[in-house]
């Protein structure tokens, strides 16, 4: 039987103890595919203020662009990384017993700013207890090489990973999902990142409108080929209140089922070198909020499942 290289293995073979991942939602963050830079409404599946009447903006919310000449919120904004973190690494301590943490600001385009807002928070994030490193989830058209150049300064010193959302390599995809970029720009940014010594996370995600299982596997394999140090795999889930909801109500998509899902999981698992580490391999909801596939409502079922499929394949999750 062959161990998966999970992101936990990977953390106590490197620094000889578990390292956890708390991740932060930082207040004043947005896309440039939902403020219009690039795109209007997000991507299809996702859940934001654009789309949904519920979460509509207020006249004078604020929020940050990279060409922002100023940050109001940038005191609160550093408060959220304390209180954040702080809450959650010491629930997660408390519980698993970890005394090393990376900070992972996760929610929205997380380089969507100008670099002294994003040079503030993630060196207070790095000042906080137990903080080793960072883990910054962003869009590959939301990167320069000033800010690549300060993640490379910093990872002389702390682990450093940057996470881009690649979804498919394929653009017809990527432009039925309303994306905003291409595969060329996602590999681009990969590249230049790696090239100046950064970690990154590549998510994908299965399922997506219009893909066959072929084409599936094609990013997964091309992904490797743009030299990814870790992955993140996931189906397409459909909530309420998104252009992908809408569509599934009116029979335009069908969501991909378990049975393919895990199949496909178990293929794209088999095809990683032995370097590149997996940090997730499912996700789903358990709110009202799912319209469907009802199979991604329990993540517990979903990884009984997905262990006992590479089980039998010879790999131990």
């Amino acid at each position: 039987m062959k161990k998966v290289l999970t992101i936990g293995r990977y953390f106590r073979k490197k620094f000889g103890e578990d390292v956890y991942k708390v991740p932060l939602s930082i207040q004043g963050f947005t896309c440039p595919n939902i403020d219009g830079t690039v795109a209007k409404g997000g991507c299809t599946f996702c859940l934001n203020e654009s789309f949904s009447p519920n979460l509509a903006k207020p006249s004078k919310k604020f929020y940050l662009n990279p060409a922002s000449s100023e940050n109001p919120l940038l005191e609160k904004q550093l408060e959220q990384v304390r209180i954040q973190y702080g809450a959650t690494s010491k629930r997660l301590a408390g519980k698993y017993g970890v005394k090393k943490f990376l900070a992972y600001f996760q929610s929205f385009t997380n380089t969507y700013a100008p670099i002294e807002t994003l040079k503030a928070l993630y060196e207070e994030a790095l000042r906080q207890p137990g903080c080793i490193g960072l883990s910054i989830g962003t869009r590959s058209d939301s990167v320069t090489d000033e800010i690549l150049d300060y993640l490379a300064e910093l990872s002389e010193r702390y682990e450093i990973w940057i996470e881009y959302g690649i979804q498919s390599i394929y653009d017809e995809t990527l432009e039925a999902i309303n994306r905003g970029h291409d595969s060329a720009n996602v590999k681009e940014w990969i590249e230049r990142s790696k090239a100046k010594g950064l970690n990154v996370c590549g998510h994908v995600i299965f399922g997506l409108p219009g893909e066959n299982e072929t084409m599936m596997l094609d990013t997964v394999r091309e992904s490797i080929r743009w030299g990814i140090d870790s992955i993140k795999i996931h189906p397409l889930y459909v909530v309420k209140n998104t252009a992908l909801a809408v569509d599934y109500l009116k029979g335009k998509f069908t969501p991909i089922d378990e049975e393919t899902y895990i199949r496909l999981l178990v293929e794209s698992i088999k095809m990683l070198p032995p370097t590149i580490s997996v940090q997730r391999v499912t996700a789903g909801i358990e709110d009202d909020s799912l319209l469907a596939p009802e199979w991604c409502r329990n993540k517990h079922r979903q990884m009984k499942h997905i262990r006992e499929a590479l089980k039998k394949a010879g790999y131990i999750y």
